[in-house]
């Protein structure tokens, strides 16, 4: 490293949305952050000030219904290059600039009478305005000038089918939602080309996670900690990883990700409600959620989706065994 160039570290946050809901994806999502030893507390703190208004908790600024600020979170990380392609000028171009996996990739699990449910575009726009655009444009160079560099932003979309197999395979939502996690961090670690440090939402609320890892099963690791608050694991050659108790309001990158997951996911529970829309008068759009609009909206689709040949499995998600003993305490 060259004289007086500050040393940097590499941090990833990583969260998920949409584990709970009836209907809709689970979108687990991390960004990279390229930071000094001086920006090392901002990065590992609750956004503070004017910043705190724009970043935080996902499920206090971003609410179904009103997207914007999550959309410009993630439209301002693609146009400065964090992901995958870029610069975009539409919704579903958005969409694919953040995911991990490409369009194949993505519509794999869907017959393909089945595919215009999730994707299309048809009703799509952006929301948030140039004035929110140009806030978060200043929010990420004062990062930068902090010492927080945002280097990549990455989203896996579990779709209905996809949560649907796993449980009959014996991964539920909160497997899947770790497996995801560990994919992200590989990802991400090899962008990075050194070791990183990441952190990630609690899963499940268990304590210990060894004997649940997907892809870092094998792979040898030192338990740091393990307490329902924290648990923390290093791994030779990729890192430190933590599961942090509610660090969407307490590390600055755990609520970026945050914030894009909970667009991508209510972007794509948008496509649903607007494809049946356009066959059932009169009906309204649904969060996807376990809320009265939400089963109405099952209900009055019902028959459209017979009609049609819809599978269950690519509309509602179903229960798999061992939830509860992973809410309870440990895999």
């Amino acid at each position: 490293m060259p004289s007086g160039e500050p040393s940097v570290r590499y941090r990833i946050g990583v969260d998920e949305n949409g584990l709970g809901p009836r209907l809709g994806p689970m979108v687990v999502t991390a960004v990279l952050s390229r930071v000094t030893e001086a920006g090392w507390q901002t990065a590992g703190r609750a956004p503070r000030g004017a910043l705190a208004q724009r970043l935080g908790d996902s499920k206090q600024l971003v609410a179904h219904g009103d997207v914007s600020l999550g959309e410009a979170w993630a439209r301002a990380l693609v146009a400065r290059g964090c992901g995958r392609a870029g610069p975009v000028s539409s919704v579903g171009e958005l969409l694919h600039a953040v995911s991990l996996e490409d369009g194949a990739a993505l519509r794999a699990p869907c017959p393909s009478h089945v595919e215009e449910q999730c994707w299309s575009e048809d009703g799509e726009a952006f929301a948030a305005p140039d004035k929110l655009l140009r806030a978060i444009g200043r929010d990420l160079d004062k990062l930068a000038e902090k010492g927080v560099e945002i280097v990549a932003v990455r989203s896996i979309l579990i779709c209905a089918k996809r949560m649907n197999d796993g449980a009959r395979a014996g991964k539920n939502r909160f497997v899947l939602d770790l497996h995801a996690m560990e994919r992200l961090i590989l990802e991400l670690r090899a962008l990075a080309g050194v070791d990183v440090f990441a952190v990630c939402g609690k899963v499940g609320g268990f304590g210990k996670y060894g004997a649940a890892f997907g892809p870092l099963a094998g792979r040898l690791h030192l338990v740091v900690e393990e307490s329902r608050a924290r648990s923390a694991y290093r791994f030779p050659g990729l890192g430190e990883i933590a599961f942090v108790r509610d660090s969407d309001a307490s590390d600055l990158c755990v609520a970026m990700a945050s914030m894009v997951g909970k667009y991508v996911r209510e972007a794509m529970m948008g496509r649903v409600a607007r494809h049946y829309q356009r066959a059932v008068p009169g009906l309204h759009g649904a969060s996807g959620y376990h809320d009265p609009i939400t089963s109405a909206f099952i209900k009055a689709t019902r028959l459209i989706r017979s009609a049609r040949e819809i599978p269950d499995d690519c509309f509602e998600r179903r229960a798999a065994e061992g939830e509860a003993s992973l809410e309870s305490g440990g895999p």
